[in-house]
């Protein structure tokens, strides 16, 4: 009975294991902001990594256009080339931002919000639930874009149906393009997501809102060899390391991550660098928190079976009624045997080529006596023909020595032939002896 409810126990434990890494891996796939690199290659060939940088780093938008052209030569350099023939194929994609604040305004009322600059592709790392219309590009040639979030919609038109309004950013009109969700919840408003954002480009916010300067800075490309995009960014973005944080968001959600961050607890929380994490960050990072306590709760409960599974192991073998040196014994008579048998098969084979060979042989050594015999039979002469008594006057009509004299070929073919078939059979007897 005991055995049995330890048993049971073990499952139970084991399978909450499984469930709580079922979740974990749930929670980790579910934030968009990390799984740039999942979606832009299914090959898995691909790293998405992200920079924040200090307030004193002084990161010029020129920087991140000169690091842009850096890229294709050191992916050329790796060998790395563009084999898809879309023509509007690229190996990579990059993002930059900034954050600070502007005033919006219609023709009926104004509110100051919170603002993101952006640059790039930034809705490709950052795919906001759309409520109406599209995003916009910080790639487009015209600047006078934006996307505002639900609250903002509502505040300034009454309504989040209002794709292709217009709106005034320090007195210069702006389209706006679309208008999103604002992520919610305890983690989304600890982050920073607790008033109302709205996204322009950066020229709009450095030249007509309260820029703080370029804080992030996000890519993914290919990834040759594990590590190659985080060393290169990490190397070659051109500033001093104590003014950037570098993230390879990738692999942030795996198990060896997780365990990375258990190893770290206390430790974690303490930052030397003057950086501000964007809301998206500071998110991620507390979903790596949640998924670390997952972890650490999913050990615990695999510790018990396998503990348990070891405890009922020793025992079993405690009481077992054999020893190694017994299977040891074992495998090799085992082995053995195996060799006689595959040794007894080889000689088998071999007896049999040697039947087979000497059957031929007889086989054809018969066909050599038959065929002697017949050219034997077809040589020796013929039965003269009969002829009346006045032709043959040594014809005797009672039989005598003439009939002997013209049976006397057939006759001797008769002898030879029985004299054939007696070698034969003295030949053969032989043989078999």
């Amino acid at each position: 009975m005991k055995k049995i409810v330890l048993g049971i126990t073990g499952g139970i434990s084991f399978l909450v294991f499984l469930i709580l890494l079922l979740v974990s891996n749930r929670l980790g796939r579910s934030q968009l902001t990390q799984t740039v690199a999942e979606r832009w290659s299914r090959d898995g060939d691909v790293s998405q990594v992200s920079c924040f940088f200090s307030v004193a780093s002084g990161i010029t938008e020129d920087q991140i256009i000169e690091f842009e052209h850096t890229v294709d030569s050191a992916l050329t350099e790796a060998s790395v080339i563009q084999e898809s023939e879309n023509p509007g194929a690229r190996l990579w994609a990059d993002a930059y931002s900034a954050d600070g604040q502007v005033t919006i305004s219609n023709d009926k009322t104004s509110l100051t919000a919170d603002a993101i600059g952006i640059g790039g592709d930034f809705f490709l790392f950052h795919p906001l639930t759309l409520l109406n219309g599209a995003y916009f590009s910080g790639n487009d040639l015209m600047q006078d874009y934006c996307v505002i979030d639900e609250d903002a919609a509502w505040q300034l038109f009454g309504s989040n149906d209002v794709a292709g309004m217009t709106v005034y950013i320090g007195g210069v009109p702006h389209i706006v393009t679309g208008v999103v969700r604002r992520p919610s919840g305890r983690l989304a408003e600890a982050a920073g997501l607790d008033s109302t954002v709205v996204y322009v480009s950066y020229q709009t916010l450095t030249e007509l809102g309260d820029s703080h300067g370029i804080n992030h800075y996000e890519i993914v490309m290919p990834d040759p060899v594990t590590g190659f995009a985080y060393n290169y960014i990490k190397e070659k973005l051109g500033t001093d390391e104590k003014e950037v944080e570098v993230v390879e968001n990738t692999s942030r959600y795996s198990i060896l991550s997780r365990l990375k961050l258990i190893g770290e607890f206390g430790t974690r929380s303490m930052n030397g660098k003057a950086i501000i994490y964007p809301y998206w960050e500071n998110i991620a990072r507390g979903y790596a928190d949640i998924l670390m306590v997952l972890t650490l709760f999913g050990i615990l409960f695999l510790a018990y079976p396998v503990v348990l599974a070891i405890v009922l192991f020793c025992i079993w073998w405690r009481h077992k009624g054999w020893t190694m040196k017994d299977v040891w014994h074992k495998l090799l008579d085992l082995g053995e045997r195996r060799i006689e048998k595959m040794r007894g098969a080889r000689q088998d084979k071999k007896q049999g080529e040697g039947r087979k060979k000497g059957r031929k042989k007889r086989k054809g050594r018969r066909k050599h006596e038959l065929d002697e015999s017949e050219a034997d039979i077809e040589e020796s002469p013929e039965k003269p023909e009969e002829s009346d008594g006045a032709e043959n006057p040594d014809r005797q009509p009672d039989g005598g020595s003439a009939q002997q004299g013209g049976d006397a070929p057939l006759e001797n073919g008769r002898k030879r032939r029985k004299g054939f078939w007696r070698r034969r059979g003295r030949k053969k007897d032989e043989e078999e002896l």
